[in-house]
């Protein structure tokens, strides 16, 4: 998400929606490098909502499945939806849900994925565990049906292989001479860690962010930067071994630990990062969004998009790419971090296209100024549909607008009216 640690402690959205994995965002292109399968429309399917109730650590809400595509005005808290915690956000991939919190037990950092069965009956399933006092255990990325990665605070400087149709952990890749090839002697970091808050599948290779942390603390990690530039290993998936280390230069605080991962897929298989900056209280300055092209393995040195030209006081807080257009918010504010700060609850953030080409910027027609989508994903796609999670601080509008791409502009699909507000919509087809 793009709420502050320190924020997160008390308030939480991702609908909202707190830490950070794994985030984007925005899932739902489908291209070659992208990982995400493409669905079988010959199939039963369900669309499957998710709304929290409350803007608190615990982020309970509730998970509905529908048998059609929702529109009109809905309830998302009925008889037949699951009820538990967790529920900022999620990180589907397929057919599959998972999330980076626990339904059953509140404040439970790991994977867990729901399951759907041809009744509509969503419920919790199997659960990866992991450290639960270091935030950013449970990020994660998948390859295929039989492989993933992810992140566990118990070993900061491994990255753990899993298989994610057994939900059972495999092994792990231990990268501790990666980490420590700068900064070993560094008085000044405190704290080290590789996948914390940035994992991507990309062109066989696996993109894992290096964190080198002035603080050891309970925000460890976060805003807290040690170098002006922010390091990726690169990871070769066949071998396993460590190619090379790249990096994002002049900026810090990449994606965060919550299931929006802040990075997305364009059509051609560019893929687009997010930095949300170097300001301590995660309030911006230097933060972008930059781009490996398709066919590459390292940033682009000749494409980014800097929220510093833009605005002062702004940053980025999600990325949704297709047919070279991006759909992001841009705060029309400063922004203002702490538990009554305007970052999260306030209706400040607004929906833009921007051609990649020309980094040209359009605000969005007919839709309001938003909250933060914390956790959630700002955009989604869905049976060919680019749908925009609009919610505002008086819950006036609180569902997704479909988005034109002609007109540039998007009008409301559905509104939730009871269950809280919307943080996550996904088409699963039964039976796969």
């Amino acid at each position: 998400m793009n709420i502050n640690l320190e924020k997160m402690k008390t308030l939480k959205l991702k609908a909202g929606i707190l830490a950070l994995a794994m985030g984007m965002l925005f899932v739902g292109c489908s291209d070659n490098d992208d990982p995400q399968p493409d669905p079988d429309d010959n199939q039963e399917s369900k669309y499957v909502l998710i709304t929290m109730s409350s803007n608190v650590l615990e982020k309970p809400g509730y998970a509905t499945a529908f048998d059609e595509l929702p529109s009109g005005n809905i309830a998302n808290n009925g008889s037949n939806a699951l009820q538990g915690f967790g529920f900022g956000g999620w990180r589907p991939y397929g057919n599959w849900l998972f999330k980076m919190f626990a339904t059953e037990t509140p404040n439970t950092l790991g994977i867990e994925r729901l399951e759907v069965n041809a009744n509509g009956d969503v419920t919790s399933g199997q659960f990866i565990a992991g450290d639960n006092t270091t935030n950013g255990t449970g990020n994660f990325v998948i390859v295929d049906e039989n492989k993933g990665y992810y992140w566990d605070g118990a070993s900061p400087l491994k990255i753990q292989i899993f298989n994610p149709t057994t939900m059972s952990r495999t092994g792990d890749i231990d990268l501790a001479d990666v980490v420590n090839q700068r900064g070993a002697d560094e008085a000044e970091i405190l704290y080290r860690a590789i996948g914390q808050k940035f994992l991507a599948v990309k062109g066989g290779k696996l993109f894992a962010n290096i964190t080198y942390a002035t603080t050891n603390g309970t925000q460890k990690g976060f805003w807290d930067d040690f170098y002006d530039d922010v390091y990726i290993a690169v990871i070769d998936i066949a071998s396993g071994t460590h190619d090379k280390t790249i990096k994002i230069e002049d900026t810090g605080a990449i994606a965060y630990i919550n299931d929006n991962n802040m990075y997305d897929f364009d059509t051609n298989g560019d893929l687009y990062i997010v930095t949300q900056g170097v300001h301590p209280r995660g309030e911006g300055g230097k933060s972008k969004i930059v781009r490996i092209k398709a066919n590459e393995t390292d940033i682009d040195p000749e494409w980014n998009l800097n929220m510093d030209d833009i605005m002062d006081g702004g940053k980025f807080v999600s990325v949704f790419a297709k047919d070279g257009k991006i759909i992001t918010v841009i705060p029309k504010e400063r922004i203002v971090g702490g538990p009554t700060g305007n970052i999260n609850f306030e209706d400040i953030w607004e929906f833009y296209s921007i051609d990649i080409a020309s980094k040209e910027r359009t605000k969005i027609n007919g839709v309001p100024a938003v909250t933060n989508p914390g956790a959630a994903y700002g955009a989604i796609e869905i049976d060919d549909k680019i749908l925009l999670r609009v919610t505002t601080k008086d819950g006036s509008k609180n569902g997704y607008f479909e988005y034109n791409a002609s007109t540039n502009s998007a009008t409301e699909l559905f509104k939730v009216t009871s269950g809280g507000s919307v943080s996550g919509l996904h088409k699963v087809n039964i039976g796969n």
